[in-house]
């Protein structure tokens, strides 16, 4: 459908542009694996720095995924969500931990 000339006051027609609905963008989980060798202090701390944690959520984080094998790290748009799994990533090999992070779409 055209956009509808409209008049302003001097006389001259002007055209809008029709309007765009935007969606939002598709989110996903970022999970954290349990290991066997990664210390639950390094899971605390990657949650405090690299997701913006409080150490409160950080802790029931770190123990969700102790208990149960994996947890939720966030759930972000997915480039957002790739970068942190990659920094998370690189300071667990920097530190010597065998840490594993994945992500997954967000039901919807």
């Amino acid at each position: 459908m055209a956009p509808r000339p409209q008049h302003d006051d001097g006389g001259t027609a002007t055209e809008t542009a029709a309007e765009k609905k935007l969606q939002k963008p598709r989110m996903y989980k970022v999970l954290l694996h349990n290991d066997d060798y990664t210390t639950r202090e390094f899971v605390v701390a990657v949650l405090m720095s690299v997701f913006y944690r409080s150490e409160a959520e950080a802790l029931a984080i770190m123990l969700h995924v102790h208990n149960n094998g994996v947890g939720v790290a966030g759930v972000y748009p997915h480039d957002i969500a790739r970068t942190k799994i990659q920094k998370t990533e690189a300071l667990a090999r920097e530190h010597e931990y065998p840490l594993r992070l994945s992500m997954e779409p967000e039901d919807t």
